[in-house]
């Protein structure tokens, strides 16, 4: 290499050109939409075989074994990171919790049931601080039974065996987390451009937590839930209990949950803040290569566990943190307390005249003790009356409070695995659970070709009966995989009076419907389906083909009992870019909210374009509306949408004052159709267009019906895990 190349003068190549991440496509064009949420956990992110399936591989796993040398590792003390009383347990609860509890309601999104902690920016959250080192130490399980075991799975087990290992009678236990391959970039975790920003940055009003930007639960960027320290950092324990209150609803507790939640959580463990956070080192996305995924070197720490440094609190909550006891209680309502300042500067919560029996060892030398303390957060149990009342009744019963806290722990690392048909292993509780969304199972035995008979005589119109069945899935999440036709919710509230139902429309269907299914021993949620493939194949038939739609029956109906009201508001569509809707003026475009929810469904770009051209010449739009049907031929399934938006005989005007289209004769200026923008989005993004552009070629007319079946099948079958 000559001199000149050495000093980086007339390199060839163009350094970081290729390789950063921070000059994508949009830093150019920041108003473009993004599609890289639809397709990135494809085939080319996965390392495993094609054929690799992991609920087979994890339930051929030995159990016991994954277990017991779980349970060993917590008290097999490593070198290179010591732990707090020579027991990982607080840790491998810390990075179970911290795993599970990124979860919000909202959107279904975070949580344990991916993995997605071992990425950025999870894996570099100021709140998920050397958890970094609790996944190294959990490696060589790992490595030990490979393909069989996820980390999503080992991440939580871990934490479980933990409470195990101190003490606690767990709730049980569901394997079948598979892991993901790269970050989740469909994830929304604020705009704040700094860790820890203000709280302003996400309320609309600080004094109401319920003004928390949707669909966020935590209080700041890079934090799990509420700021330890008090809100903003200002100890105020009635100010913090609000906030605890809200963020812990949006992850899908309650009140009693999130006390037990609290308090048990901080029966184990301690917080670690014994020197000058100043000198500690970078994150592991941004340390050095050496580093080698490492973060937050502490070079205070000479191998002592009583150095470590997190979160800038010090000090334990209980006597002896290393048992699950009733010791949070009787601290905290057992002696008075008094805000202090940490080693590293961080507000805390410490007793007054403590006795020194009460006081825990030091971590690292038997021969001190240390104050316990207490976060703002801990302080809000004693102060909240609500909280303090529920804290009274766990005193008065600690079975009571161990059982509590054992399902909420369950729940809380449970929540976005699914229902319980998709929990593998001998730990699975038999009790059914109304947050697992539970469903009976249905007959699959019925005579379909009779049932399908009298849906056809029924009077009912082929619009009817697909806006009907698409109504009834489209509600799935595959982030934490709820709603969905199985379980014919949309029959029962709060799904049957959603506005983007049309409930009048759906009343006169299920009224049609429900005697059939009642008479054949099907299910209505089967028979809702099947009555959208019926319209459908007419549809096709339409269209001068002969495709059939398939049909798994199967299904199951779900009782007012089995479902969480409350739970299933926040899957009320706000709107609906396949039927060209929504229920009010949004600041996100109709093209982002149908690309948000087309994610969550689990399509690609590919499907979601040629779903929505589809349904647009069925003419199934909410409310008989007309923006987007580009076809001389509704209700027939043609490539008209894609032939029509292709085609330059037309041009395209908005219309003042209104958030719509005309398209208009080039020639005579004559209105032809109206649009909107989640319409002409496929023609104006070019990776969109150059999806229409295939549905819009004179050979592929069977194409589109072939992929348009293809895609419907997949949603209507998005949430039969009983088939997979």
């Amino acid at each position: 290499m000559t001199k000149t190349a050495q000093q980086g003068e007339g390199c060839p190549f163009h350094h970081g050109g290729n390789t950063t991440l921070s000059k994508p496509v949009t830093k150019w064009w920041p108003n473009a939409l993004n599609l890289d949420i639809l397709h990135q956990h494809g085939a080319p992110t996965n390392p495993m075989d094609t054929d690799f399936d992991y609920r087979t591989a994890v339930s051929q796993l030995d159990f016991d074994a994954v277990k017991a040398d779980v349970h060993a590792l917590m008290t097999d003390e490593q070198d290179w990171w010591p732990a707090d009383w020579g027991h990982y347990g607080g840790l491998m609860i810390r990075l179970a919790w911290h795993s599970s509890g990124s979860y919000r309601l909202a959107d279904g999104r975070g949580g344990a049931g991916s993995g997605n902690i071992r990425f950025a920016p999870l894996n570099s959250w100021p709140d998920n601080a050397s958890l970094d080192k609790a996944r190294r130490l959990l490696w060589p399980v790992k490595k030990k039974y490979g393909n069989a075991l996820s980390w999503a799975d080992l991440i939580v087990l871990s934490g479980t065996i933990a409470y195990e290992s101190m003490g606690l009678d767990t709730f049980g236990f569901g394997f079948g987390r598979e892991d993901i391959w790269r970050p989740e970039i469909d994830t929304y975790w604020g705009s704040e451009q700094e860790w820890l920003a203000p709280s302003e940055e996400r309320y609309d009003n600080l004094e109401d937590p319920s003004t928390l930007e949707n669909p966020l639960a935590a209080v700041h960027m890079g934090l799990i839930y509420v700021n330890p320290e008090g809100v903003n950092g200002k100890p105020d324990p009635l100010k913090t209990a609000a906030q605890v209150r809200e963020t812990f609803a949006r992850m899908a507790m309650d009140d009693e949950e999130t006390a037990a939640l609290t308090c048990g959580g901080h029966t184990v463990g301690k917080a670690h803040g014994n020197n000058d956070g100043s000198n500690i080192g970078a994150e592991p996305e941004g340390a050095s290569i050496e580093a080698q995924g490492f973060g937050w070197a502490n070079p205070a720490q000479n191998g002592k566990a009583s150095e470590a440094f997190t979160s800038g609190i010090e000090g334990a909550w209980t006597s002896e943190p290393t048992k699950f006891d009733m010791g949070f209680f009787d601290l905290l309502f057992g002696y008075e307390w008094a805000l202090q300042k940490s080693p590293a500067g961080a507000w805390q919560w410490e007793p007054v005249d403590i006795k020194e029996e009460d006081k825990p060892l030091d971590t690292s030398d038997p021969s001190l003790r240390r104050n316990p303390i207490m976060t703002d957060a801990d302080m809000a149990m004693k102060i909240d009356p609500t909280y303090n009342a529920i804290c009274q009744k766990f005193i008065a019963d600690p079975a009571y409070f161990k059982d509590v806290f054992a399902r909420a722990w369950f729940k809380l690392t449970h929540r976005d695995l699914g229902p319980k048909l998709c929990y593998i292993g001998p730990d699975v509780p038999q009790e059914d659970l109304v947050w697992q969304d539970p469903i009976a199972p249905g007959n699959a035995t019925y005579d379909v070709s009779a049932v399908k008979a009298k849906i056809a005589a029924s009077g009912l119109s082929n619009a009817e009966m697909i806006a009907t069945a698409w109504d009834s899935a489209r509600t799935f999440r595959r982030s934490d995989k709820r709603g969905g036709a199985n379980g014919a919710r949309i029959r029962l509230s709060p799904q049957k009076d959603w506005q983007g139902n049309e409930p009048a429309r759906l009343a006169k269907v299920l009224n049609a419907l429900e005697p059939i299914a009642t008479e054949a021993g099907a299910s209505i949620a089967d028979v809702i389906v099947l009555a959208g493939n019926i319209g459908l194949e007419a549809a096709i038939a339409a269209a001068g083909s002969n495709i059939a739609v398939p049909f798994a029956p199967g299904r199951g109906d779900a009782s007012d009992d089995q479902t969480d009201g409350a739970s299933f508001d926040v899957l009320e569509p706000l709107a609906d870019g396949f039927r060209n809707w929504q229920k009010a003026k949004y600041a996100v475009s109709p093209e982002e909210m149908m690309l948000d929810h087309a994610q969550l469904l689990g399509l690609t770009a590919q499907e979601m374009t040629v779903l929505l051209g589809g349904m647009r010449v069925l003419d199934v739009n909410h409310g008989g509306g007309q923006h987007g049907v580009f076809t001389d031929r509704p209700g027939a399934l043609t490539p008209d949408f894609f032939v029509n938006l292709t085609d330059m005989a037309y041009s395209w005007h908005p219309v003042d004052g209104t958030d719509t289209y005309e398209i208009r004769d080039r020639k005579t200026g004559v209105v032809k159709w109206t649009a909107t923008s989640a319409d002409l989005v496929f023609g104006s993004n070019s990776i969109l267009r150059a999806y229409a552009e295939v549905y819009a070629q004179d050979d592929n007319a069977e194409k589109l019906i072939r992929d348009f079946v293809s895609v419907w099948t997949k949603v209507m079958q998005a949430d039969r895990f009983d088939l997979a």
